[in-house]
């Protein structure tokens, strides 16, 4: 079982498998020096798509070897990320990510329906895998990004994507918490009674291998002192892998909250796509853009 983003990263060296990296507008230090390491470990051969004179530049700064990757000249950013998502298309690369080109027109890309990534009839969601002190272990959470307010179709997707990328860390039985402000199914908190469908699916299988309970508030999914306190039977025990909140602002607060106050990391990928897309902030560091492209090279590797 992978319990931190290092392991993570050693297991998909000790895979000794390239994965193709098409990297749409690529042309900012922190993606730079991200993929340069991926290439350095063995893990990835890469496409930087974007103004060649740019990306060298910062290689040049920065102290990296321009060669170790291919470079493709693109006139913007729309027609870089139409690029990449066209390589992947066609079997040229294996993954997708997003450089210094704004989440839109990255995004639109992907999700053109004749030309982009998307699986027929598939919900589009980001998935993270987070890393915190405080936490024995690591935190699969969803949805970071995509859906504001996600029905019981979306959450359902939602889990699946959650539970196989814990599959693929050699959890053989993860633990999914339907978190809630409450542990009670209740009208004026309507994720409540998608909840109870859920886990009569799960139930019947209709998940896979996995422990589902819900509504639970955080509490009761991640600490068990708090469990016992409360006299509630949860099968999660306040050991839960997979967090599933309601909405996108709670997600993304929450996680946001980690990575600021709590020294958390995070690599994340978007799922519902035909190949992996690595989607980050521009701001985000070198670290969090590598641990994302170690993840989607990790769920790559079939």
């Amino acid at each position: 079982m992978i319990r931190t983003l290092d392991q993570m990263v050693e297991k998909v060296i000790s895979l000794q498998k390239k994965q193709r990296i098409a990297v749409a507008w690529a042309q900012d230090p922190n993606t730079i020096g991200a993929v340069h390491k991926a290439v350095v470990q063995g893990i990835a051969e890469a496409v930087l798509i974007g103004n060649p004179d740019m990306i060298k530049h910062v290689c040049d700064r920065e102290g990296l070897d321009p060669s170790q990757f291919t470079i493709k000249a693109s006139a913007d950013e729309s027609e870089a990320s139409a690029e990449a998502v066209r390589m992947a298309k066609r079997g040229e690369a294996d993954i997708v990510m997003k450089g210094l080109v704004s989440t839109d027109v990255f995004l639109k890309a992907v999700m053109d329906k004749e030309r982009g990534l998307m699986l027929p009839g598939a919900t589009l969601a980001y998935v993270g895998a987070v890393q915190i002190p405080e936490y024995h272990k690591l935190l699969f959470l969803t949805d970071l990004a995509v859906i504001p307010f996600p029905g019981l179709s979306q959450k359902t997707a939602m889990a699946k994507y959650a539970i196989e990328m814990a599959w693929k860390f050699g959890i053989t039985k993860p633990k999914v918490a339907l978190l809630s402000a409450t542990e009670k199914v209740s009208a004026h908190f309507p994720s409540t009674t998608d909840y109870v469908e859920m886990k009569k699916d799960a139930g019947r299988n209709g998940f896979g291998e996995c422990i589902m309970d819900g509504p639970v508030d955080l509490f009761l999914a991640c600490d068990s002192e708090s469990v016992r306190i409360k006299g509630v039977n949860t099968p999660l025990a306040g050991d839960a892998d997979i967090l599933l909140f309601p909405s996108l602002e709670s997600a993304n607060l929450f996680y946001k909250a980690l990575m600021l106050f709590g020294n958390g990391e995070l690599a994340g990928i978007l799922r519902g796509t035909s190949k992996p897309v690595v989607v980050m902030s521009r701001s985000e560091s070198e670290k969090s853009k590598y641990y994302c492209i170690a993840l989607s090279c990790l769920m790559a590797g079939d």
